[in-house]
């Protein structure tokens, strides 16, 4: 069974694993616009939570606080190579752990329509219409605490 490290901060070297994972699997591999993957949110102090195996990133999660008690989990990817070993849904949880230590009562996620039922599965509720988002069909899913 294959061991993974599970780590969430707002270090540079966090973030610059994140962006690694971000790089290959929405802009290399599903080929989305460089300049809509990486926005004003990837900044020094945004939190990320990263999957490592040994010193490789293989998955990742960004954390934006929108409001007062309301935040976002944004930017969910995993390596082609490394789907389908429940990455995701760990660093889910990591993040749902870190939001409410943080005092979140609300977490949103805006997912593309072929992950719906993945984050449904993960306790999240669709909480908005069909909408486009960097040209992709999307829906908002909420969960609260």
């Amino acid at each position: 069974m294959d061991s993974f490290t599970f780590l969430l901060n707002n270090t540079p070297w966090q973030r610059a694993a994140a962006l690694f994972v971000r790089m290959n699997v929405f802009v290399l591999e599903r080929e989305i616009a460089i300049a809509d993957e990486f926005d004003e949110k990837d900044v020094d102090g945004t939190t990320y939570a990263v999957a490592y195996k040994d010193n490789l990133p293989v998955a990742t999660a960004r954390f934006i606080k929108n409001e007062d008690k309301v935040a976002q989990i944004t930017r969910v990817a995993t390596l082609k190579e490394y789907r389908g070993r429940h990455l995701g849904s760990k660093l889910i949880q990591l993040m749902e752990e870190y939001a409410v230590s943080e005092g979140i009562v609300q977490l949103d996620i805006h997912a593309e329509l072929t992950a719906v039922e993945f984050y449904e599965k993960n306790g999240y509720v669709q909480s908005s219409e069909t909408y486009l988002e960097d040209g992709v069909a999307c829906q908002t899913l909420t969960k609260k605490f």
